[in-house]
C-alpha cells in the first residue's frame, strides 16, 4: 500500500481523561459521545469540555443516538443493550431475540424508520456472530447470521439501502441489501482487509469509506472507486493508539472523531469531505 494519506501532526485531541474509549458518536444536539469500560457515557462539547451523563455498569462499546438524545449503548459485560436518556436514566432496551441473546454486543446503526441494527460479536475466531434488528418499541430478531467472522463496526450506504459491516477475524468488509421487513439479504464481499483487525466504519459524502483497525493502529480508506490506501497510522500507539470506532460531526460533518482503546483520549482530524450524516430517528 502507498504512504499515508495524512499525517499524524494533522491530528489533535478533543478530549482526555476518558477511560480507554471504544465507542463514540455525534448527536443532533450538536455534542459528542463516547463511552468508557467501567460502563461510563460520556457527553463532550465541540470545546472538549465534557461530563459523565450515566453508567451501563458494565464496558461501553458502539453508540447511537435518537432524536431525543437517547444514547443506546451496546455493553460487552452484560450482554444487553441500555437506553441512556439526556439526563442520565438507564434501561434496557434489549438483550436479543426470544430465542438468542447478544453475545458480546459490539456496534449499533439506526435507519430513518428506527430500527436498530446491532453486531453481536461472539467469541473471537469462533464464528458464532450474528447481526440483530431491534424494532422500535424492542422486539428483537436475527437480522443474519450469515455475518459470523466476529462482526464488529457497521455503517448504513449514503442512500441507506444497504448495510455495511466489518468482520474483524475474517478480515474483511461485507455488505447487504435491507429487506422491507428489515432482515438483511445474501451477504456481498465488499474487500478484504489482510493482515489487520479492523473495527470500525464511517462513510463520507463521496462513498469513500473509512475503517479503523484495532491493529495495527492503521486508519485505511476505501474509495468509491475500490481503491484500498492507508490513511493515516501510528506505529508508536500515541495518537492512533488501538484506535475502534469514527464518528463525522461538526456543524458542516468536516470533523471526524476516532476512538482510541488504547488510551484515555479522542483524536480529532479536520476532513476536507464531509461524513454522511446518521439517522436520528423520533422513538417518542
Amino acid at each position: 500500500m502507498s504512504e499515508p494519506l495524512v499525517s499524524l501532526d494533522q491530528f489533535s485531541t478533543l478530549v482526555d481523561g476518558l477511560d480507554h474509549p471504544e465507542g463514540v458518536a455525534w448527536g443532533a444536539d450538536g455534542n459528542w459521545y463516547a463511552g468508557g469500560e467501567a460502563g461510563q457515557i460520556y457527553r463532550i462539547a465541540p470545546d472538549g469540555n465534557h461530563s459523565q451523563i450515566g453508567s451501563t455498569g458494565g464496558f461501553v462499546l458502539g453508540l447511537a443516538l435518537d432524536a431525543n438524545h437517547n444514547v443506546y449503548a451496546c455493553d460487552l459485560f452484560q450482554s444487553k443493550v441500555f437506553k441512556v436518556s439526556a439526563s442520565g436514566d438507564v434501561s434496557v432496551y434489549s438483550e436479543g431475540s426470544a430465542d438468542r441473546g447478544f453475545a458480546a454486543p459490539n456496534y449499533a446503526v439506526f435507519t430513518a424508520e428506527g430500527n436498530l441494527y446491532v453486531s453481536s460479536s461472539g467469541g473471537f475466531d469462533e464464528k458464532n456472530g450474528c447481526v440483530f434488528l431491534i424494532r422500535p418499541g424492542g422486539e428483537t430478531i436475527v437480522a443474519s447470521d450469515e455475518m459470523d467472522d466476529f462482526p464488529n463496526g457497521m455503517a448504513l450506504s449514503p442512500d441507506g439501502s444497504e448495510l455495511y459491516v466489518l468482520l474483524s477475524t475474517a478480515p474483511s468488509i461485507v455488505k447487504a441489501a435491507i429487506n422491507p421487513d428489515g432482515t438483511l439479504g445474501e451477504m456481498q464481499l465488499v474487500a478484504d482487509l489482510p493482515d489487520t483487525v479492523p473495527d470500525g466504519i464511517a462513510f463520507d459524502v463521496e462513498g469513500n469509506l473509512y475503517i479503523a483497525c484495532y491493529a495495527p493502529n492503521k486508519v485505511l480508506r476505501l474509495s468509491a472507486d475500490g481503491r484500498l490506501e492507508v490513511f493515516a497510522y501510528d506505529w508508536q500507539s500515541v495518537v492512533l493508539s488501538a484506535p475502534t470506532n469514527i464518528a463525522f460531526g461538526g456543524d458542516d460533518m468536516k470533523t471526524a472523531i476516532f476512538g482510541s482503546l488504547g488510551r484515555w483520549h479522542l483524536s480529532m482530524l479536520e476532513m476536507s469531505v464531509a461524513g454522511a450524516r446518521l439517522q436520528y430517528p423520533d422513538l417518542g
